[in-house]
């Protein structure tokens, strides 16, 4: 036997108690102004986060107000056959989304599942249903015991399913799409926003907002260039915020950082986004038409994890706006090449700034930020839309399905 080493414990004891401290004052949260945000080195993060970087400012700035116009530019002067050649290449973790074709439809044990939402806070309504799913199956997704009197599965969210499950017993089910996605520990299936849960949902879909004004603005304002819009004030995304708005013109609605006189000053600005006169007005329902006029929108998550993309990014995208984006170190998993501005790859929010200035006054590098779309370059986001919450109920159903509903085995 070869004699042991020394070993020197302070070294690590150190760098332990270093890495504690930082997790503990919130440093590896998020950056601020003395906290330069760390440059990436990596091709695909490069590439990513500009659109054409390296013209970005070479060419006179011509401040625009014309989306359809500066699209036009782009066309004459770039056009798509270029940008898919340029973006051929771009490579995703494919393994961040699950695969939604559900697999081999023999499989199936069931026809028809029913699932009975028992508890929740923010399961829309509106996705009560009869959906027709793959192979011929139906799914009946309701919060009514009388339409569902012996249910498949329960659904709970928000809410502790039964400890016990007994033989002939519904399946339980439980949702936590928050940052912590911690299981109850009860449940048969577990749906969370990562690909390793047993079903994941994104934050992708449009059931979030069906009753939402969807009115898109074809003019961006110039005098004031980044929408914000926040009412949950959580301290380090509120500085992060701050500092980052205080360099630049911007709008901020709701009750985080506010300085446009009110919760709903969108509808003196922006009559058109009123939904309906007889109605209270609510920021959520014309947040879409609003954030339209903007050319870019400030999306900050309250948490920095993998995986954890919110509908703070996918409100923009849908808003026709370029999000500038705080968040999931893996968000160009979950959307197209070339649509956000990640403001992790700036090594100071200064540079941020100045990106962001430079590319409102050129139409062309703006406009290449929507070319995903016009051009139809989607990397994983076609992926991501179909594992949002408005495919959930089918898929949850062929997993319970697949396990036989209360015929399930008691584990």
């Amino acid at each position: 036997m070869l004699p042991l080493k020394p070993i020197n414990y302070l070294a690590p004891m150190l760098a332990s108690a270093a890495l504690l401290l930082l997790l503990l004052t919130g440093f590896l949260e998020f950056p601020s102004l003395s906290s330069p945000i760390p440059s990436s080195t990596s091709s695909t993060s490069s590439a990513s986060s500009s659109a054409s970087t390296d013209s970005v400012g070479s060419r006179p700035k011509e401040p625009f107000t014309d989306l359809a116009a500066a699209f036009a530019r782009w066309d004459s002067e770039v056009g798509c056959a270029r940008f898919r050649e340029r973006y051929k290449g771009w490579t995703v973790n494919a393994s961040a989304i699950q695969r939604v074709d559900g697999g081999d439809c023999t499989a199936l044990g069931m026809d028809h599942v029913s699932v009975l939402v028992k508890g929740w806070t923010w399961i829309p309504d509106n996705m009560d249903n009869l959906y027709s799913c793959r192979c011929g199956m139906t799914c009946l997704w309701t919060k009514s015991k009388v339409l569902a009197d012996k249910p498949d599965a329960l659904f709970f969210e928000n809410v502790t399913p039964p400890r016990r499950r007994r033989k002939g017993d519904p399946l339980r089910v439980y949702v936590d799409l928050e940052a912590s996605r911690k299981r109850s520990g009860f449940e048969d299936i577990f749906v969370g926003y990562h690909a390793k849960d047993d079903v994941q949902s994104t934050y992708a879909g449009t059931l979030f907002h069906k009753n939402r004004n969807y009115h898109v603005s074809s003019e961006k304002r110039n005098d004031s260039l980044v929408y914000w819009s926040s009412s949950r004030c959580l301290p380090q995304r509120n500085q992060l915020a701050r500092n980052f708005l205080s360099l630049i013109s911007h709008h901020s609605f709701g009750k985080c950082l506010n300085n446009v006189g009110g919760l709903d000053m969108a509808l003196s600005l922006y009559p058109e986004c009123l939904m309906d006169d007889n109605s209270a007005p609510h920021w959520w329902n014309h947040l879409h038409c609003a954030m339209s006029h903007y050319k870019f929108v400030l999306a900050i998550e309250n948490t920095k994890i993998d995986s954890y993309v919110t509908e703070k990014l996918y409100y923009a995208l849908d808003a026709g706006a370029v999000p500038i984006y705080f968040g999931a170190p893996n968000v160009w998993d979950f959307v197209p090449p070339n649509s956000i501005i990640d403001g992790s790859k700036f090594s100071s929010l200064e540079k941020l700034a100045s990106y962001v200035k430079a590319l409102a006054d050129d139409p062309i590098a703006y406009a290449e930020y929507h070319a995903w779309r016009r051009c139809g370059v989607m990397g994983n986001y076609g992926k991501t839309r179909a594992a949002s919450l408005d495919t959930l109920p089918c898929r949850l159903c062929e997993i319970i399905s697949r396990k036989g509903g209360r015929n399930a085995r008691i584990l």
